[in-house]
């Protein structure tokens, strides 16, 4: 007698689904995040009595003690702060500009750099400082 073994048709899962739902969740977590840029350089900030938390802002400029000014990282030129500022602009129009200013820095160069920041039509600015106390 001739045994045939029978051929199980066995289930198989189909993962196809759920790689397409986690590659769009992964599109969607992607084109949602935002990312948080910053100075570059670390800046002793001078303390204040009015200082408050504020969330992020989306252009932080740095200065430091020996007046070099720093932005996305790298240390730049006070002509280039407008033409980075615009482009930063241009890719968040509501973002507001923070400045952060060592408290050996000159106040000088703090003005010179807000101006170029107001030439770069930005009207949300702030000067970053520590709350006294806060740390």
């Amino acid at each position: 007698m001739n045994r045939r073994h029978a051929a199980k048709d066995e289930p198989e899962i189909n993962i196809t689904p759920m790689l397409d739902i986690v590659f769009i969740m992964l599109i969607f977590f992607i084109v949602t995040t935002t990312f948080v840029r910053e100075t570059g350089v670390e800046v002793e900030r001078p303390d204040a009595l009015t200082a408050e938390a504020r969330p992020q802002g989306n252009v932080l400029i740095a200065i430091r003690d020996n007046d070099e000014i720093w932005m996305n990282g790298r240390a730049i030129e006070l002509s280039d702060v407008r033409t980075l500022v615009q482009r930063a602009r241009a890719e968040n129009p509501e973002g507001s500009v923070i400045l952060i200013s060592d408290k050996g820095a000159r106040t000088g160069m703090l003005v010179d750099v807000m101006d170029q920041v107001q030439a770069a039509g930005v009207t949300r600015m702030a000067i970053s400082a520590d709350q006294i106390g806060g740390g």
